[in-house]
């Protein structure tokens, strides 16, 4: 098992090469790099952790220059999740790897501007409108996540349970689920099924789902 001691030679190393004078352990800093006036703080921990982001937080009333550093390797996804962590924080990131001690910067720390994501914005508000009331107050329901599909996918249910086989463009109309004729089609729930092009009805896994979510 790799312990933090086994990251500081390399990353000394590093900021030596860039003509830093460094030393380990100094206050409450694991590294602290100097050239001048010019001061790195680097935290050392053998993983991502939320100790390790509050000693960052904490460096930065310091310097603005603390970085994270963690052994290299591990689940590529959640490294990316950590490292825009980290950045959101201000916050840089570097890995060593152990078995030649290779240093790599992930992220330089500095501020910090979030950037919109247009599309999950706007299907974020489609799924919101498209939630009829408020289902999930307080978590699931028991039988789990109520979304706008599975709504939709209630009302056609309930639609054929009382109209029984019907066309999916009737449904449309009548149950007024615009996406009805591909949701009893695509039929991801195994509620329906198809008994003549374009007719559906309602499977005993339907009736099922009328009664689990007959509170929604």
């Amino acid at each position: 098992m790799p312990r933090e001691a086994d990251l500081y030679p390399p990353i000394k190393a590093y900021f030596q090469r860039q003509g830093y004078e460094v030393k380990g352990e100094v206050g409450a800093a694991d590294v602290v790099a100097r050239k001048g006036n010019d001061l790195v703080v680097v935290e050392l921990k053998t993983g991502f952790s939320l100790a390790l982001f509050h000693q960052g937080v904490e460096r930065l009333a310091i310097t603005d220059h603390v970085y994270l550093a963690v052994p290299a390797g591990g689940q590529a996804k959640a490294l990316k999740a950590n490292v825009k962590l980290a950045r959101r924080a201000g916050l840089g990131v570097m890995t060593v790897r152990l078995r030649d001690g290779l240093v790599e910067v992930l992220a330089d720390p500095g501020p910090y501007a979030a950037r919109t994501a247009k599309k999950k914005k706007t299907r974020l508000l489609r799924a919101f409108d498209r939630l009829q009331g408020d289902p999930n107050a307080g978590g699931a329901t028991r039988h789990g996540i109520v979304t706008g599909y599975r709504q939709d996918a209630l009302r056609c249910a309930r639609f054929l349970a009382v109209h029984g086989p019907s066309r999916g463009a009737k449904v449309k109309e009548w149950a007024e689920v615009p996406q009805a004729t591909r949701i009893m089609a695509d039929d991801h729930y195994g509620w329906f099924t198809r008994v003549a092009r374009g007719v559906y009805d309602l499977t005993d896994a339907g009736r099922k789902g009328l009664t689990d979510f007959g509170d929604v």
